[in-house]
């Protein structure tokens, strides 16, 4: 724990991974402060789930932010094109690449610290399952949060902000275990890119194929079929 400050900034998806980032900040001691950004996406299932995580965490203060990367375009989860199914790619950026969202959030994160007094930044990248973004890889990270000193009053007088991506060496399954010590409920959770209109998962995109491999490996069932909401 940063020794400025017991408060952390944490990324809320509404996802299982950034469930498990935030549930790993609170149990190195940190106050959780959940910001969900509203980029556009394409449905808002997912903020309705990080609505419950953030609650399910007992975080201080959740904030959501809209952002509407949508007016910009170039990506499948704001409009542009179909999402793509039924098959894993690792050989090429895919169409569900949101450009600089990652930046964009950590960024909106950073802001947040600055004015909580906070040092430390939670998000849950992951470098090994995921679908290949570029804003999840460690050379990411590391550049942020080296700008994240030269940015910020705070930085510039001496305060050493943290950006901590405790599950970005981790596999899905690994994600899923730790989460399972740690008691998580992944069924308030959601993933699926191309949701059904009810926001049943559909099953085919990238993120469902990824959390469905995530949880056979890890040899638990995901509980998420078992909740309606």
């Amino acid at each position: 724990m940063s020794a400025a400050s017991s408060k952390a900034v944490v990324l809320l998806s509404g996802g299982l991974d950034s469930y498990t980032a935030a549930a790993l900040a609170r149990e190195a001691g940190f106050d959780i402060y959940a910001l969900t950004v509203k980029y556009g996406q394409r449905h808002g299932h997912e903020i309705l789930a990080a609505r419950r995580v953030a609650e399910a965490l007992g975080a201080m203060a959740h904030r959501e932010l809209a952002v509407d990367l949508a007016t910009l375009g170039g990506s499948a989860l704001l409009g542009d094109g179909e999402v793509p199914k039924d098959g894993l790619r690792t050989d090429s950026i895919p169409a569900t690449y949101v450009p600089a969202r990652n930046t964009v959030m950590l960024a909106l994160a950073l802001a947040w610290a600055e004015v909580l007094g906070a040092y430390d930044i939670f998000i849950g990248v992951n470098a090994l399952d995921y679908s290949g973004y570029p804003d999840c890889r460690p050379e990411f990270i590391e550049a942020f949060e080296r700008t994240a000193g030269l940015a910020t009053k705070a930085g510039v007088e001496g305060g050493m902000f943290r950006i901590q991506a405790p599950l970005i060496s981790m596999t899905k399954a690994e994600i899923i275990q730790r989460g399972a010590e740690l008691g998580l409920d992944y069924g308030i959770t959601h993933s699926c890119y191309d949701p059904l209109p009810q926001g049943a998962p559909c099953g085919h995109c990238d993120s469902c194929l990824l959390r469905a491999r995530g949880f056979d490996e890890a040899g638990i069932k995901d509980p998420l079929v078992a909740h309606v909401f």
